[in-house]
């Protein structure tokens, strides 16, 4: 059995619906983002599939992960961004994924990071922007990505940074310097 069967086997068993439509939605839409800007099909549909493994889970679960992982402690009581964290080390371990581009797609899908891969930016896009996305803002992003993939990463990522703010949510510092990254590149883009 490969990855992807093997992942899909496991979805059908552990997801719920919701989630199981959600990722099979982000699929599609990193399945055409590929397609349009050019990425590797298998690594999109493969990154798709894993984003968000261990989306769900009860937090004492992912406590335990971020403990015995190794990961950083402020990934404790914050299923938001531990869920990427965690599945990015689990499918090198259980899946035996050794590809840093998908592993740092899985990581950072929630968050972005500065110089992202093109399969990093589409499968962080494709989770924001997959159809079953409902929020303020998301039709404007979903035009922006056919034409613009940048854009689009940024004009997420701002939105990200304007709704966790007035919220009083716990910001990821790789959203923030994300954001400054791609609005450095959109500035050297104009200079030329």
């Amino acid at each position: 059995m490969d990855s992807i069967d093997k992942v899909k086997a496991h979805i059908e068993k552990n997801f719920t619906e919701k989630r199981r439509i959600h990722t099979y939605g982000v699929v599609k839409t990193a399945l055409e983002l590929a397609e349009i800007y050019g990425a590797d099909p298998y690594k999109a549909e493969l990154a798709s599939l894993f984003h968000d493994l261990y989306r769900g889970v009860p937090v004492n679960v992912l406590n335990y992960y971020v403990k015995h992982l190794g990961l950083d402690k402020k990934y404790l009581d914050n299923p938001n961004l531990s869920h990427g964290k965690i599945a990015a080390e689990i499918i090198q371990r259980d899946y035996e994924i050794t590809d840093n581009d998908i592993i740092n797609a899985v990581s950072y899908h929630t968050t972005g990071r500065p110089n992202m891969s093109l399969l990093e930016k589409i499968i962080y896009i494709a989770d924001a922007v997959e159809p079953n996305r409902n929020y303020p803002g998301v039709d404007k992003i979903r035009k922006i990505v056919k034409k613009d993939l940048d854009e689009a990463c940024l004009t997420s990522l701002s939105n990200t940074i304007n709704y966790i703010t007035s919220e009083g949510i716990f910001l990821d510092e790789d959203t923030i310097k994300a954001k400054k990254y791609f609005e450095e590149e959109k500035e050297k883009k104009n200079d030329y």
